[in-house]
């Protein structure tokens, strides 16, 4: 088992073992005991009453946090013509088509995200094996297969996420970071978890949010009442 450092066991004894917290509550303790030399992320981790094994009851989709997530995202499009320049207005880093698939089968993988029209999925789908375990292949269910590439540029510039859930029926999600402060962070949190439940499969029986957990990047995970998020 991995040593752990002297400031993750100073914030971890703040945490009350087995305390379910309120978010409010939650989010102070991991803001307050953040003590990277670098701005932490901040994650949630939602634990649902799902088998992700059925097809019918797989949770994935994206929301755009209110306050985004406090980074910039490099953006590739795949995009031939009018789209391609109206991705570029948009914001989009890269834009093009057959010389970015070239670049990406020689190793370069300079983006955090990617979007691509319709039309342009038969050659995009040539790099599942490159872009699919990164989680980068675009996807109609989350938006980022659309023929609307000027939004979508514009939805992940200001903090569109993407969430799956995982075969432990676990969602993780960036939500900001500690800089935010408890405010926007709960913001954040709020969208996101409205958009989970409102993705709720129909065959999902008995309770669906079974646990919530928010942590930063260094610190301890710290656990959060599932009914104190119906407040929200």
């Amino acid at each position: 088992m991995p040593k752990r450092g002297k400031t993750y066991l100073a914030a971890k004894e703040k945490v009350e073992a087995g305390h379910r917290y309120t978010l409010s509550e939650a989010l102070e303790l991991v803001t307050s005991s953040a003590r990277g030399k670098f701005d932490e992320t901040v994650e949630a981790a939602v634990r649902l009453g799902v088998n992700p094994a059925h097809a019918d009851q797989m949770v994935r989709g994206s929301v755009v946090l209110p306050n985004g997530l406090g980074k910039s995202v490099r953006v590739l499009v795949f995009a031939k013509g009018e789209k391609e320049k109206e991705a570029m207005d948009a914001g989009a880093d890269y834009t093009g088509s057959d010389e970015y698939i070239e670049k990406i089968k020689g190793g370069w993988l300079e983006f955090d995200r990617v979007i691509a029209t319709p039309d342009m999925m038969g050659n995009v789908g040539k790099l599942g094996k490159i872009l699919g375990p990164r989680g980068l292949m675009p996807n109609p269910k989350v938006g980022t297969v659309t023929f609307d590439v000027a939004q979508a540029v514009r939805d992940v510039k200001a903090g569109k996420v993407e969430f799956r859930v995982e075969k432990a029926g676990i969602v993780h999600s960036p939500v900001g970071k500690v800089s935010f402060g408890p405010e926007k962070l709960m913001e954040n949190i709020q969208a996101l978890m409205e958009m989970i439940v409102k993705l709720k499969p129909a065959t999902s029986k008995g309770t669906y949010i079974k646990g919530v957990a928010v942590s930063s990047t260094m610190g301890p995970g710290v656990r959060v009442d599932p009914l104190d998020l119906r407040n929200l």
